[in-house]
């Protein structure tokens, strides 16, 4: 095969065969194919797309071009859950002893935070102690004795699909629906998980700000992740605003704890179960969504799910003291409030903004390297629909740092305001 061929075929808008899908990964990953024509496949698919035949193939292709986790030797249906990345989204951290706590196993590979969005390993790190480095028979072990166990991601899971979106970032061709869902489910399928939910967010946050591209998103993972005998639904939800009231490691996950008490914000807590929900479903142990909530409100209500996140924590070494007593996880020195510029009603707020206020605090990094500051971050006082009078507390800044006006202008920045009432926004859109 020639790849001049291949490119040529995409551009002109043919379906490639899954031997050249195939060819063209395994070629590119061995360094046999140079990035400039990579790059002019990349674009191609760009503006011409993918059937989903093309793309379950670049998938499964992708999936194997490095480390794949064996979860055979873990009892029952291993359930998977990925978010597309938001604001204040500590998810991961409710459902895991949620799910684990109607006995499914969740077998999880995180990552850490880069940029606006948080990582789940950045947030677990704030249990002193707590370890996500193990082999795969400890993980497996793990998940057998409790249910539940977040690992750090291989170094080596997915190679092909970091050295095309490596490619991709700097081409201008990140926002290719057909790529971004063949990079996201390569790592799922990786990573073993016989069935997959999908939080598929949209809004001002979100990498997909237009709720129709997050649809099509949406569709497009699921259709993969069923054509590849992974059992894949996928909810769409709103990031037009953070979620919850917290942003930053340690607050994300007092207020996590305090959803799995029943103390949880209303959006927090109802993103929570419905995801948990559609996990019960595809775990086996629910006939439907509706049976699934009741199922999890259960174990929220009896104490079950708060037991199972104490025992996952202590399991893979951290102190679970804090869950009990929340004062005990790392607070700041100080916290700082930010006034409101005017009066009115919360109509807007840019996510990425508080997001990148938080990172610009140590809650985040800027780049890979950067050290994180796990009690850093925000408290918002105000979200969508509130009414704030000029001067009124907006957010706290939760910081160890001094020269923090910059961040307490951005903060100001990302809301807007209406002299009228404002409706609550809609938290989920759909479910596909």
């Amino acid at each position: 095969m020639r790849m001049v061929d291949i490119i040529s075929r995409k551009r002109d808008g043919f379906e490639l065969s899954e031997e050249e899908i195939t060819w063209f990964i395994q070629a590119y990953s061995k360094g046999d194919i140079p990035d400039y024509q990579a790059s002019a496949f990349a674009m191609a698919v760009f503006f011409q797309g993918m059937t989903q035949q093309e793309a379950a193939a670049l998938t499964i292709e992708m999936a194997g071009s490095g480390d794949q986790l064996d979860l055979s030797a873990i009892d029952g249906i291993k359930v998977d859950k990925h978010s597309t990345g938001g604001v204040g989204d500590k998810t991961t951290l409710i459902l895991g002893p949620l799910v684990a706590a109607l006995d499914i196993p969740v077998a999880k590979m995180s990552g850490r935070g880069l940029g606006h969005t948080g990582g789940t390993i950045d947030k677990l790190e704030a249990f002193e102690g707590f370890r996500t480095e193990m082999d795969q028979e400890e993980f497996v072990h793990l998940v057998n004795k409790n249910k539940l166990a977040v690992a750090g991601q291989s170094g080596n899971l997915t190679p092909a699909d970091k050295k095309l979106y490596s490619l991709r970032d700097v081409t201008g061709t990140v926002n290719s629906i057909p790529l971004i869902a063949s990079s996201v489910m390569s790592k799922k399928i990786a990573a073993g998980a016989d069935a997959i939910v999908l939080d598929v967010k949209t809004g001002s946050g979100a990498f997909m700000e237009h709720l129709e591209e997050a649809k099509k998103l949406a569709r497009a993972m699921v259709d993969i992740g069923n054509s590849l005998n992974r059992r894949t639904m996928a909810v769409i939800s709103n990031m037009d605003q953070p979620l919850g009231y917290f942003v930053g490691n340690a607050l994300e996950v007092k207020e996590a704890v305090d959803t799995l008490r029943g103390n949880g914000p209303e959006d927090l807590h109802e993103l929570s179960v419905t995801l948990a929900s559609h996990m019960a479903v595809l775990g086996g142990k629910a006939s439907d969504e509706q049976e699934g909530r009741r199922l999890v409100e259960n174990v929220l209500n009896d104490g079950t799910a708060l037991e199972k996140m104490k025992q996952f924590v202590k399991s893979q070494g951290g102190d679970s003291a804090p869950v009990d007593n929340p004062d005990l996880f790392p607070s700041a020195q100080k916290q700082v409030e930010v006034p409101a510029a005017d009066s009115g009603y919360v109509s807007r707020m840019q996510a990425a903004r508080i997001g990148q206020a938080a990172m610009m605090l140590g809650a985040g990094r800027a780049a890979k390297d950067d050290v994180i500051d796990y009690a850093a971050g925000i408290e918002l006082k105000a979200k969508i629909g509130d009414y704030v009078a000029e001067g009124e507390t907006l957010a706290v800044m939760h910081v160890n740092q001094d020269d923090i006006k910059a961040v307490s202008d951005m903060i100001q920045q990302a809301y807007s305001f209406s002299p009228s009432e404002v409706e609550k926004p809609e938290l989920i859109y759909d479910s596909i």
